[in-house]
């Protein structure tokens, strides 16, 4: 099987020869990148500067994560067509002609863009939480233009010969979800299922990076048909406890929990993290994707861990073995 063959038939539950491998330093990559450029949903190098959305974002700590310093839509008055950037622009697509012809062997992850992070970026957290019950004609006009500008995007992908459409949008806190979950449903649920539509009318698979405790919507994003949900924490709410909602549901594209076990393990303790991770996220037909965490030194990874980790998943994730 080809590497894009392996993640397909993973994602897709249909018995792949082995686990795919979203690794680094040569321990195997089964992905290539299309990504328009640049994509709107970029941050300044280095977090610091203004974004093409006019949001203004400063550097934290050691690492070139940063925060929104200033918001561009203070009142909703502020907001004007003007400010929406060109998702169609020519200039962002040129160069991608070839991707997918050197790339033929590779799974092609396209990058889309949030629908929840964008608008706290543009209006603040704080005023986005009130916006949902307060002025939610105007945060739904908002959201329905990120809508448009992702379905637009899957076409260009997908004309380039893109096979996942990948999105990021943290929605936990560590023990709960940031807003109550009715209004989640009400908002967001039906545009996340208009975008996963979109993407499946074009043959692609569709991908969600959200970090934090997702339990109670989990069965949502299955329902609208999210295929695979990309979870660096599962700690925080329970790999057996995931396993047994929605294994075999939803394919899983996961590292060992990078707050805990990465960080407080033991190369021991990390290895048979790596195994249970297999037994609880992985089926017979696959379902489970072993990734890294390559911002690896700002959340205090080792490479001596990162190591054990990779050995440890090709080890289990090859199918012909049954120890």
């Amino acid at each position: 099987m080809t590497n894009r063959e392996i993640v397909r038939r993973t994602i897709r539950f249909q018995n792949p020869e082995r686990m795919p491998r979203d690794f680094p330093w040569g321990y195997g990559w089964d992905f290539a990148w299309l990504q328009m450029k640049p994509s709107p949903d970029a941050r300044p190098n280095g977090a610091n500067g203004t974004d093409e959305w006019g949001c203004v974002w400063e550097n934290f700590g050691n690492t070139t994560l940063g925060e929104v310093k200033d918001f561009p839509i203070k009142q909703w008055s502020d907001f004007t067509e003007a400010m929406i950037p060109d998702v169609n622009k020519p200039s962002r697509w040129e160069g991608l002609e070839n991707v997918r012809e050197q790339n033929k062997n590779q799974y092609l992850l396209c990058g889309g863009m949030s629908i929840y992070e964008r608008p706290h970026f543009l209006r603040g957290l704080e005023n986005l939480w009130v916006d949902i019950y307060e002025n939610r004609e105007k945060l739904c006009k908002l959201l329905d233009v990120l809508v448009e500008m992702n379905i637009s995007a899957i076409a260009k992908y997908a004309e380039l010969g893109g096979d996942g459409y990948f999105m990021l949008d943290d929605w936990g806190l560590q023990d709960s979800l940031m807003i109550n979950p009715v209004a989640w449903r009400e908002i967001w649920k039906p545009r996340y299922a208009k975008i996963f539509a979109a993407a499946h009318e074009k043959g692609m698979d569709t991908l969600l990076h959200s970090c934090g405790y997702i339990v109670e919507i989990l069965d949502d994003f299955i329902e609208i048909g999210l295929d695979v949900i990309q979870l660096d924490q599962q700690e925080n709410m329970g790999l057996e406890l995931l396993g047994e909602r929605f294994g075999g549901r939803i394919a899983f594209w996961s590292p060992v929990d990078i707050q805990k076990t990465m960080v407080t393990g033991d190369l021991d303790d990390i290895r048979a993290y790596c195994r249970r991770m297999k037994q609880c996220l992985s089926t017979e037909n696959g379902g489970f994707i072993p990734k890294w965490y390559f911002s690896y030194e700002s959340v205090g990874h080792t490479e001596e861990k990162i190591r054990a980790m990779c050995e440890e998943f090709i080890k289990i994730g090859d199918f012909s073995r049954r120890d």
